[in-house]
C-alpha cells in the first residue's frame, strides 16, 4: 500500500477517521451553529481528558527506552501540566466554567471509556502503541482545523468557535502535530505486518472513541 505509514494508518480506518474528522459536532463548531451548552460540556469534559493526557505522557516517561525518549515525554508532561491547564482553565473562565466548577467536574462516560483505553493501552505495550492510541487526539485535531479551515461554509468571522479553530490551525500546534507524525514515521516504518496490523486496531478504536467524544457534547444538550 503506497503512502507514509501514518498515512496508511488512516487508510486502515478511513471510515472512522472521517466520521471523526468530519463529525456533525465539529461541522457545526465550523458553521458557528454549535450550542453552547454542548461546547461548554466539551470544554468541561475536555479538562478532565487533559489531566488523563498528563498521566499519559508521564507513562510515556516511565515507557521510554532511551534519554531523547525521555527528555521527549517530559517535555510534553510539563507543558500540558505547566501551561495547557492553565490555558484550559482561562478559555474555560470565558465561556462562564469557573475553577470550582472544574474542581467539582465528574467524568461522563465517554471521558472514562477514552482516557481509560488510553492508559490501559500504553500500560500493556510499549511507547508506540501508546502513541498510536494518543495520535487521534494528537494529530487529529490539527488536522480538523485544517479540514474546516479548507470548507466554503466555515465561519471565521462572527463565530464564537473561531478561536479554538485558530489554536489547533496555528502554527504552535500545527508543528507538534507534525513532530508526532514524524515520530509514528519512524517507528511504524520499523514494524512488522502483523505489528503494523495490531496497531491499526489500537487507531482504529480510538478513533472510534474520540468520534464518541463529539458525539457526548450533542447528545448530553441542556
Amino acid at each position: 500500500m503506497a503512502g507514509t505509514p501514518f498515512e496508511r494508518l488512516i487508510a486502515s480506518c478511513v471510515d472512522d477517521w472521517a466520521q471523526y474528522t468530519q463529525h456533525a459536532f465539529v461541522c457545526q463548531l465550523g458553521q458557528g451553529t454549535l450550542s453552547a451548552s454542548a461546547f461548554r460540556h466539551y470544554l468541561q469534559q475536555d479538562y478532565l481528558f487533559l489531566i488523563h493526557f498528563a498521566r499519559a505522557w508521564g507513562l510515556a516517561v516511565y515507557k521510554s527506552r532511551g534519554i531523547a525518549e525521555l527528555r521527549e515525554a517530559l517535555g510534553s508532561l510539563k507543558t500540558i501540566v505547566d501551561v495547557e491547564l492553565g490555558l484550559h482553565e482561562a478559555y474555560c473562565a470565558e465561556w462562564g466554567i469557573s475553577e470550582h466548577d472544574l474542581a467539582s467536574l465528574e467524568e461522563a462516560r465517554p471521558t472514562i471509556a477514552y482516557t481509560r483505553y488510553v492508559l490501559d493501552t500504553g500500560n500493556r505495550g510499549d511507547l508506540v502503541d501508546l502513541h498510536v492510541a494518543l495520535a487521534p487526539c494528537l494529530i487529529g485535531y490539527g488536522v480538523i482545523a485544517n479540514w474546516l479551515a479548507d470548507q466554503p461554509w466555515t465561519r471565521l468571522d462572527d463565530n464564537a468557535y473561531a478561536p479554538w479553530i485558530a489554536m489547533y490551525a496555528g502554527a504552535e500546534f500545527q508543528h507538534a502535530m507534525q513532530v508526532e507524525i514524524d515520530w509514528l514515521n519512524r517507528h511504524l516504518a520499523e514494524v512488522s505486518p502483523a505489528r503494523f496490523a495490531e496497531l491499526s486496531r489500537v487507531f482504529r478504536e480510538a478513533t472510534r472513541l474520540e468520534a464518541d467524544f463529539w458525539q457526548m457534547g450533542l447528545d448530553l444538550i441542556v
